[in-house]
């Protein structure tokens, strides 16, 4: 049996957790509310790529990304010059993107990604 490895626990949830050669990190959201999704995508691309550190990967090792957009039709452009700057070339993971009401009104992007270990 493969161990289960979870960085960053608490009660409700692990913010990474490594099992059967996977690494996932759940759903991260930007801690500066600026009302601009660029600065809130670099911010939650910033996370993760500290997550990934913690891992022990970067982002070459990325298999697939959600990404959860408060409004889409205003956002999904400047969401994605940030995301295309980030991904490394050749690297592109599997990718769905979708509108979602987020967990507070201020939040305009959340993102969670699968990596391999």
């Amino acid at each position: 049996m493969t161990d289960i490895v979870r960085i960053e626990t608490n009660q409700r949830m692990s913010r990474v957790v490594k099992a059967a050669g996977l690494v996932f990190i759940g759903g991260q959201t930007s801690a500066d509310h600026a009302p601009d999704v660029k600065i809130q995508t670099a911010k939650v691309l910033e996370k993760i790529d500290g997550f990934l550190e913690k891992a022990g990967i970067d982002k070459t090792r990325l298999v697939s990304a959600q990404v959860w957009l408060a409004d889409i039709s205003r956002d999904f452009a400047g969401m994605n010059e940030v995301w295309d700057a980030w991904v490394p070339q050749g690297c592109a993971p599997t990718r769905a993107t979708v509108q979602a009401k987020l967990a507070a009104p201020e939040l305009l992007v959340e993102i969670a990604v699968v990596a391999l270990g």
